[in-house]
């Protein structure tokens, strides 16, 4: 017979947004354990730029929207936590660069978008100092210092899970089944490509409820808890289906992102802008280091959301033209490339556009959760504990805790 505990909320994914709750969690009084089948940060967290932003970059055609204001205030509540006096303790977090720039690029139109994208935003765009332009820049165009910062992807994953690894379990989820008896729907089949494996994760709706019965270690275990909170990203499509879930459903949006690596490149980060008024960058570049001679460019924006449609080497061979267009001094053939390809995971909407901000849908007792960005991971967190709040759903008190064993480990970035 399976091991029984019961607890205020179990938590699905170990990104960064579910580890962010976790700690939000726990911090107001509730008890809370995270599972994971893969690696912590494994999926989306972990390859993310790493960019904590303010919005400037959804108002480069110089309209304040949604998005923005969405996302105006990351900065400085980031900053804080990676100060130490933030909601959460984010000081062992390592920082890559304490700003971002934003280079009007070599396109015609260019500098008039810069202009608009700052004016959009007052006070969160000034131009650069001279000595805080790259060499590479100077003379090149107008350069914005921004109030974003890049934070390594690695260190935030760990600094966000050390404090509650005794509340990180690994779990199989090879195969999953939902039962029901309250239901007349029928269970969705296996996959049958994992058909022979391990134990499966299942929920088991009941009047008052569900349950979950799930493989831990060699033990299997039967959680009863008041909230499920889906915040596995890609991985919510088929938590969704397995639970047997009416309302939420998920939408992907892809991207192909690119890493060139050498030892002669300068570190940048910088979002780049191109002819027109596209709402996004042409280009975002973070840099990385993979030895301490080697800086590994990582490329997003414009590029990184076209190139789906390519090839890796039709992307590579896209991003090599663009980057010799724009920094003409480097020579870029003997670089090592590589590709990526990422889907982030956000709530369906009809018109498929990306949405402004953190976002949950809830139903019965489960609550599925995307972030849509990294940058806004604590305003997913505070939208669930206003939900658990306005359903009544108090710390509780669980005196039967599952017993400790080693949490799943720590992705790694794949430039690494």
């Amino acid at each position: 017979m399976p091991s029984s505990y019961s607890t205020d909320i179990v938590i699905f994914g170990g990104g960064v947004a579910g580890l962010w709750l976790l700690n939000r969690l726990t911090a107001e009084g509730y008890q809370a354990i995270l599972l994971e089948r893969d690696r912590l940060g494994g999926g989306q967290s972990i390859n993310s730029q790493g960019i904590i932003h303010g919005g400037l970059k959804y108002a480069l055609h110089g309209a304040f929207g949604g998005a923005s204001r969405a996302i105006a205030d990351m900065p400085r509540r980031w900053s804080e936590c990676i100060e130490g006096h933030g909601e959460i303790d984010l000081s062992a977090c390592r920082v890559l660069s304490p700003h971002f720039q934003l280079w009007s690029g070599v396109g015609p139109g260019a500098g008039l978008k810069s202009f608009l994208g700052s004016k959009a935003i007052a006070g969160k765009a000034e131009p650069a100092a001279p000595d805080e332009i790259p060499e590479i820049l100077r003379g090149r165009g107008a350069v914005y210092r921004l109030a974003d910062f890049v934070l390594d992807s690695a260190s935030l994953i760990n600094a966000l899970a050390e404090p509650q690894l005794h509340r990180i379990h690994a779990i199989r989820q090879d195969q999953c089944r939902v039962s029901s008896d309250d239901s007349a729907a029928p269970p969705p089949q296996p996959d049958p490509k994992h058909a022979g494996a391990a134990e499966p994760l299942e929920f088991h709706r009941l009047t008052a409820g569900r349950e979950l019965r799930v493989r831990m270690k060699e033990q299997l275990v039967t959680l009863k808890a008041r909230r499920y909170i889906f915040c596995a990203g890609e991985g919510n499509e088929r938590l969704i289906e397995q639970a047997g879930l009416l309302l939420p459903r998920c939408q992907l949006r892809p991207l192909k992102m690119v890493s060139v690596s050498g030892s002669s490149l300068p570190p940048l980060f910088l979002h780049v802008l191109g002819a027109g008024l596209s709402a996004t960058p042409a280009l975002t570049i973070t840099s990385h280091g993979r030895t301490e001679e080697e800086t590994v460019w990582y490329l997003g924006g414009d590029l990184a959301e076209e190139g789906v449609a390519r090839s890796d080497n039709a992307q590579v061979a896209a991003a090599k033209s663009l980057l010799q267009r724009l920094f003409p001094n480097l020579q870029f053939d003997d670089r090592s490339w590589r590709c990526l390809d990422i889907n982030r995971a956000e709530p369906a909407s009809a018109s498929g556009r990306r949405p402004d901000n953190a976002t949950i849908v809830s139903e019965q007792d489960i609550i599925v959760a995307w972030p849509t960005k990294l940058t806004l991971a604590p305003v997913m967190a505070d939208i669930v504990l206003r939900n658990l709040r306005d359903a009544g759903i108090a710390p509780g008190h669980h005196p039967d805790l599952l017993p400790v064993c080693p949490p799943p480990p720590l992705g790694r970035p794949f430039w690494s």
